[in-house]
Formats: C-alpha cells, sequence, structure tokens
C-alpha cells in the first residue's frame, strides 16, 4: 500500500515544500554552468571596472588633498599680503599726517614771518612819514621864525647864514627835550 501509494502521488499536485531530485540536480548544474560562465566573462570586467573606479576615487581624494594644501597655502599668502597691505597703509597714513603737520607748521612760520615783515615795514613806514613830518615841522617852523624875526627887526632875514642860526637854535631845543 505505501508503494502504491508512492506511484500514485508522483501525478499529484506538486506543492512549494516538496524536494524533487531531478530537479534539484538540474538546478545545480546549471547554476554551476551559470557561476563558470559569469567567472569567466562577466567577473574581470565587473571587477576591472570596480578597480578603476576605486583608482578614480583614490586620484580625486589625493587631488582634493593636494587641492586643500594649496587652498591653506593660498590663504595663508593671502592673510599675510593683508596684514602687510594694513601695515602698509598705516604707515602711508602716519607718514602723510607727518608731511601734514610739517606743512601746517611751515605754514604756520611763514604766516608769522609775513606778519613780522608787515609789521616791520609799516613801522618804517611810519618812521619815515614822522621824520618827514618833523622836517617840514622844522622848515616851517625855521620860516615861521624867520618870518617873525624880520618883522621884529624890520629887516628882510631870509639868509642862508640865519636860516642855518635858527635851525641850530631849534636842534639844541630838541636836545634838551
Amino acid at each position: 500500500m505505501l508503494t502504491l501509494a508512492l506511484v500514485q502521488e508522483p501525478h499529484a499536485a506538486a506543492g512549494p515544500l516538496t524536494v524533487e531530485g531531478g530537479l534539484m540536480v538540474w538546478t545545480v548544474i546549471v547554476f554551476l554552468i551559470l557561476l563558470a560562465v559569469l567567472r569567466r566573462f562577466a567577473w574581470p570586467a565587473i571587477l576591472g571596472a570596480v578597480e578603476a573606479r576605486e583608482a578614480a576615487l583614490e586620484a580625486q581624494l589625493a587631488e582634493a588633498a593636494r587641492d586643500r594644501v594649496e587652498a591653506a597655502a593660498l590663504l595663508e599668502e593671502h592673510r599675510k599680503l593683508v596684514a602687510d597691505a594694513k601695515t602698509q597703509a598705516h604707515a602711508i597714513v602716519s607718514d602723510a599726517r607727518a608731511v601734514a603737520e610739517k606743512e601746517r607748521a611751515l605754514a604756520a612760520e611763514r604766516t608769522k614771518a609775513d606778519q613780522e615783515e608787515s609789521l616791520a615795514r609799516v613801522r618804517r613806514e611810519i618812521a619815515a612819514e614822522r621824520d618827514r613830518a618833523v622836517a617840514e615841522l622844522r622848515r616851517e617852523a625855521v620860516d615861521l621864525s624867520l618870518a617873525a624875526a624880520s618883522k621884529l627887526i624890520g629887516e628882510r632875514l631870509g639868509g642862508e647864514t640865519d636860516r642855518r642860526l635858527v635851525e641850530d637854535y631849534l636842534a639844541t631845543l630838541e636836545s634838551r627835550a
């Protein structure tokens, strides 16, 4: 009965959990053939592509590292240039301030010298005018004195000796005062 049941059972429907020996052998053979074909043709191409991709990534990483080092060097150089530029700008501003201060001092000195020169010139002009006025007053005084004396004496005094005599007298009056 058991054998009969086994013989009759193969015609029965197979379920997903039933194991069939012939199908299993053919599945293993097809898998091994597929594995051999893949190993022979696909693996080298796949491994080559993977190795090429890995090499490209390593090259990109190395280039990125070089770029990072170069960028750091450029940044440091830029910082030095900025510091130098600030130092130079500060020096230029300091020099400009010093020059402006010197120019201001020179201008003030020139102005003071010009004022002193103008004051001296004005004083000289005043002294010259005063001397001219005094000389004019002396002449007028001599003329008036001679006119008055001539009226008193009754004669006209106007000679050079008379004029000198009056001027000398006026000079002695001036020296006493």
